[in-house]
């Protein structure tokens, strides 16, 4: 993680020109020095976290409120900030060597959310972070990848009560099944989350679902494994 994230800060510093795309009126970052292939590749047939990019057009709006966990790029960051304003939005990514391309996507679209490069967990303090070489998918919950280093995290009862999220969107690999039920929603009229039963398991999707239901939000949408639950 460390050398591409030396790399990315280099290219910055230098101000050499970078790759980019643009989907759904959105600038980010398709260098290879920047992200791998596989992201490259998905961001040019429009692919990348478009579920995710689906959900937000239909749940996200002026007055909204927005917690997202798990920044990746920052694509859909910045498809939130455009819609309820970049104050409105306070972003959380655990893996350091994604700041800096997040922070090049903020430029580029000249919206510029608090991002906090630090994990959302049910404690605050340290905990392991997981990965691999496709930095991309690496996760707070243990997916067998061989790496791992120790970051800081919020906890995410303390997040919540600090910034007051009316609306949230969590992609964290699987580690949704511990942080979500660790928590009051009460506040919170809409989630769109990626769940991920082949993590995890179908059967604590399952539960989570129940969850989610059981606590006044109904399902409203659901694109593969990407879903949109509200109140009311």
């Amino acid at each position: 993680m460390a050398s591409m994230l030396q790399t990315i800060k280099e290219r910055l510093r230098k101000g050499l020109k970078v790759k980019t795309v643009t989907i759904d009126g959105i600038r980010v970052v398709s260098d290879t020095a920047f992200v791998t292939k596989e992201i490259r590749n998905a961001l040019y047939k429009e692919r990348y976290e478009d579920e995710e990019l689906s959900l937000v057009a239909e749940a996200i709006g002026q007055g909204d409120r927005v917690l997202e966990i798990g920044a990746g790029i920052g694509l859909i960051s910045m498809a939130c900030a455009k819609r309820c304003g970049a104050e409105n939005l306070l972003s959380y990514e655990a893996n350091p060597s994604l700041e800096a391309v997040i922070r090049k996507n903020h430029a580029l679209n000249g919206l510029y959310p608090e991002l906090r490069t630090r994990a959302v967990s049910v404690q605050a303090g340290e905990t392991k972070f997981y990965f691999n070489d496709n930095i991309f998918s690496s996760s707070l919950y243990d997916r067998d990848f061989g790496g791992e280093a120790v970051v800081q995290c919020d906890a995410f009862a303390d997040v919540i009560t600090a910034f007051n999220p009316t609306a949230m969107v969590i992609d964290v690999e699987g580690a949704e099944v511990d942080l979500i039920p660790a928590v009051d929603l009460g506040g919170v009229d809409k989630i769109i989350i990626e769940l991920h039963p082949h993590i995890v398991g179908q059967d604590k999707i399952d539960a989570l679902i129940a969850y989610f239901h059981a606590e006044g939000l109904e399902t409203r949408g659901q694109i593969r494994r990407s879903y949109y639950f509200a109140r009311g």
